[in-house]
């Protein structure tokens, strides 16, 4: 009977050892990537991105496909590069990049804010951004269907 406990006794003090290095380390990472493990975390409000806009402090990109924009709607002051193109135009030379997309290419210090129409694409387009080396990236994960919501709710109070 003593040697079952006894291993069980290591094993649990295994486990708890590495758990506490696990939290170790992710204290320690949070310590070290001060905005860059906010922003991934962090979406923007409606509120938020109405202020940002107004500020034009941000570039805001729309990963909606062409014709959803056509069809829908976009944000005012939003720049439409589909998510299948934002890796690429991300990595563009700045020319090229004005050229496609009649604006100046963000710098890898500008903030950006990704949406969508609900917020899973713009999600991606965070990532894909993140894992290129922006650093001050948000999303608003309410989308165009929150956007269009707000706005329509707000012009009928203004009536």
């Amino acid at each position: 009977m003593q040697g079952p406990r006894l291993l069980l006794g290591s094993a649990r003090r295994w486990i708890l050892g590495s758990a506490e290095a696990a939290l170790w380390g992710l204290k320690s990472m949070k310590g070290n990537c001060n905005k860059f493990c906010t922003t991934v975390i962090k979406g923007v409000t409606y509120k938020e991105l109405k202020n940002l806009l107004k500020s034009k402090k941000i570039m805001l990109i729309d990963v909606r496909e062409p014709w959803e924009i056509l069809e829908y709607g976009k944000i005012p002051g939003s720049v439409n590069i589909p998510l299948d193109e934002v890796g690429e135009a991300l990595q563009m030379n700045s020319k090229d990049f004005r050229e496609k997309y009649n604006e100046v290419k963000p710098a890898k210090f500008d903030s950006l804010v990704f949406s969508c129409l609900a917020g899973v694409r713009s999600k991606k387009a965070l990532d894909t951004a993140i894992s290129l080396g922006f650093n001050s990236v948000q999303h608003y994960a309410g989308g165009w269907k929150e956007w269009a919501t707000y706005e329509y709710s707000e012009k009928k109070k203004e009536n």
